[in-house]
């Protein structure tokens, strides 16, 4: 395997991160206007917070799908095996949180507010261990630049 396919899934789960705490920022918008006075909720509904953060939600579930199955492809693909670790199963959690807060899609639809809460819960739950993530995959990433730098590795 090219030895620089082993930073795309570094690279693309980074650019996640970004797109989590946008998303976040979006729904934190789109939750505001509910509670905000007329001139304001008037200033605030062209922006289409409520739109866009759902269409992001789209994006962010294909993309940590995709990335998660290109983690374990690249992993394989070196090793000849999956590492089973910590950042793997904790990643496998990330894939399951997503995808149970995209299912809420529906009930969030309809203004259902206990599927509101749980769409924040899960989500928060995403970002700590999503940010952890993030933390170890440098360390991964050191160690791959760490063994390139070895006689043995060239």
């Amino acid at each position: 395997m090219p030895f620089a396919l082993n930073f795309v899934h570094p690279v693309l789960m980074w650019g996640l991160l970004g797109l989590m705490l946008y998303s976040g920022y979006l729904g934190l918008k789109a939750s505001q206007i509910r509670k905000v006075g007329p001139e304001e909720r008037k200033a605030m509904l062209p922006l289409q917070y409520g739109q866009r953060h759902g269409r992001l939600g789209l994006v962010i579930l294909a993309v940590t799908l995709l990335g998660a199955a290109g983690g374990m492809g690249a992993t394989f693909l070196k090793n000849g095996k999956l590492i089973l670790g910590p950042h793997l199963f904790v990643g496998l959690a990330v894939v399951v949180l997503v995808g149970a807060t995209a299912s809420l899609a529906p009930s969030l639809q309809k203004g259902k507010d206990w599927a509101r809460g749980l769409h924040v819960a899960l989500n928060g739950s995403v970002l700590l261990l999503f940010g952890w993530q993030a933390l170890s995959g440098v360390a991964i990433v050191q160690k791959l630049l760490t063994a390139a730098q070895t006689p043995a590795a060239l």
